[in-house]
């Protein structure tokens, strides 16, 4: 089926075609081992590491993060994959808390892992010979980078991926193959001069263009910190945030006016969108049910009760 230049192109539209029609935004594809600017996203992380840049995440300095082949022997090509979590209903939130979009509806890993799945039992009859891996983004890969080199968009200057036509309201899904396909062209940037996401961050997170310092970062104290208190400068910027951060994503232009994901997927629950101060009175059993099946269950009850708290301590809600 794929011996040919014209199967491979074939079967390649054929597989991207079959991502969309499981829900997914956008797909793409990209070979091994890619081109240059991949050694150059390498040289990045290596940097951002060196520097400390990302705290208490020990998991981003895993070695096979550098080399995608080094996660599944014969790799040859990789399908990107984007879903929207953006819904309308998130503008309809009514909380005097913030929670990040991406994690208002149900766990996208869950929910990416289900759909790559039926594309994989989909390659398993079209191209018999091939195995494939499910990568999402607990494996160590360097997702915005491979998404980037298939074409789905490019890293802004937020480290999000940006897509043209669907901003950065997106999570990423992957499949490692060890067939040979007809790759997508990389995106460029089309950031230009623009430096809002930078200007706009109430902490000065960005360092400096695709440079966040994770200790200066909203979405990493609230989500990923495991100190027992919020720091000052943290705290005196929180302005209502519990979980996450979205300001450098509100405030990209490209985010403007992309089309919404309103599927039962992306729907937000009903407890994030009336989180209030009787939270605080919730115990871990309330709190475990309501995070079953979120990907808010990262953040443990005393974190959530750390961060309310340092909210109320500072008087930072709107």
């Amino acid at each position: 089926m794929t011996n040919t230049p014209q199967d491979k192109k074939e079967i390649s539209k054929k597989l991207k075609e079959k991502a969309i029609a499981e829900g997914f935004t956008i797909s793409g594809i990209a070979s091994i081992p890619g081109s240059s600017r991949l050694k150059l996203r390498t040289k990045a992380l290596e940097r951002w590491l060196s520097n400390k840049h990302h705290g208490e995440m020990k998991w981003m300095e895993t070695e096979k993060r550098k080399n995608i082949e080094s996660l599944f022997e014969g790799a040859r090509s990789v399908l990107s994959v984007g879903f929207t979590y953006i819904n309308s209903e998130n503008k309809n939130n009514k909380s005097i808390f913030k929670v990040g979009k991406f994690s208002q509806g149900e766990d996208y890993h869950k929910v990416i892992y289900k759909k790559l799945k039926n594309i994989g039992k989909w390659i398993n009859l079209e191209i018999p010979n091939c195995k494939w891996k499910i990568c999402v983004d607990t494996s160590p890969l360097l997702e915005k980078a491979w998404a980037e080199e298939s074409g789905l968009g490019w890293i802004g200057k937020n480290s999000n991926l940006i897509s043209k036509k669907n901003g950065s309201w997106m999570t990423l899904g992957f499949i490692v193959l060890t067939q040979d396909l007809v790759p997508d062209e990389p995106h460029q940037s089309l950031c230009g001069k623009c430096e809002r996401c930078i200007e706009q961050c109430p902490t000065q997170a960005i360092v400096e263009p695709f440079v966040i310092k994770s200790d200066l970062c909203i979405a990493y104290h609230t989500i990923e910190s495991r100190e027992k208190f919020i720091p000052e400068k943290i705290k005196k910027n929180l302005n209502g945030w519990v979980a996450g951060c979205d300001i450098c994503q509100d405030v990209c232009p490209w985010n403007k006016s992309v089309p919404y994901n309103n599927t039962f997927e992306t729907n937000p629950k009903e407890w994030i969108k009336n989180l209030n101060i009787e939270t605080l009175n919730w115990d871990d059993k309330t709190w475990a049910e309501n995070l079953k099946g979120t990907t808010l269950k990262r953040i443990k009850p005393w974190m959530w009760r750390r961060n309310i708290k340092a909210n109320l301590e500072n008087r930072s809600i709107v």
